[in-house]
């Protein structure tokens, strides 16, 4: 829980703040960017929430939090929080929402599906977030885009008896009883509308998933700015800078809609063309 006794000098006055154990993972700030600001490489309140969508998504950002670092809720208030999460975002896809320490705040995502429900990566195995889980159909793939971000999958694992699939090359020894360990450089089909494509770079295995043609799953491979903008980072890559920018130019080959990354923010476009043009932009300007 978040301590007053550490309370950032920065927050706004009033019950809401956020204390120094803060890792500026940058959840709380995409999720109520209205209430929560960043300064000496941490989050704060900038001012409290008065409306009550505000304060509803001030809390999210409160229960989300993958290091307890926001304070100043009520448990009422915690509760109806935690009850909104798996959140839709669009269509069949919902933000998880309750993020874990030990994937430094990444965010995990579940698409909901007729022929069984695809979790990628793994939020904190909390129990309200396990029964909203499985009361949208449960798991039946939990996808591991990369080595970071595998947090609570083997309790995920318990939970729904769902297979894990990940990349042979970032098999780790607590995940060696993955059961789906992908392999080689090409697209992989996992199932109708299911495709993992290997994008080595940030780690030697990352992968993508790409959706009914529609939704990317990117990991830390890449993820979109605050303008849209689609970016890679240099400074969190572990394996190869080389490697990860070619891995970009395989993006190509595929169409897609919507890029929602583990780490920064997601975005969207009006046609796969637009979003082709993006990543486009984005190579040449690191080609070059």
């Amino acid at each position: 829980m978040a301590r007053l006794n550490l309370r950032l000098k920065e927050n706004a006055p009033g019950p809401l703040y956020v204390d120094e154990t803060c890792i500026d993972c940058d959840t709380c700030r995409q999720m109520a960017p209205e209430i929560y600001g960043e300064a000496r490489g941490m989050s704060y309140v900038m001012r409290q929430p008065e409306l009550a969508d505000e304060k509803l998504r001030a809390f999210q950002a409160l229960v989300a939090c993958p290091t307890a670092s926001i304070g100043g809720a009520q448990g009422r208030e915690v509760q109806r929080a935690l009850a909104t999460f798996p959140e839709r975002i669009v269509g069949p896809v919902y933000d998880c929402g309750l993020r874990a320490e030990s994937s430094y705040g990444a965010t995990s995502y579940l698409v909901v599906r007729g022929e069984g429900n695809v979790l990628i990566d793994s939020p904190r195995a909390a129990a309200p977030l396990l029964r909203r889980i499985d009361a949208l159909g449960g798991v039946r793939l939990n996808f591991l885009t990369h080595r970071d971000d595998v947090a609570d999958h083997e309790k995920l694992h318990e939970r729904f008896g769902c297979q894990r699939a990940m990349h042979r090359a970032d098999i780790s020894r607590e995940t060696r009883a993955v059961e789906l360990q992908l392999e080689g450089d090409h697209p992989i089909e996992l199932g109708p509308g299911l495709v993992a494509i290997p994008v080595p770079g940030h780690t030697r295995g990352s992968c993508a998933l790409l959706v009914d043609d529609e939704y990317l799953f990117t990991g830390d491979h890449l993820w979109a700015e605050e303008d849209g903008s689609l970016a890679m980072g240099r400074g969190v890559c572990w394996y190869s800078w080389d490697e990860q920018v070619r891995s970009l130019e395989k993006l190509l080959e595929h169409r897609f809609r919507w890029v929602l990354p583990g780490h920064g923010r997601r975005t969207q476009a009006n046609s796969p063309a637009e979003m082709r043009s993006r990543v486009e932009r984005l190579f040449r300007a690191l080609r070059n």
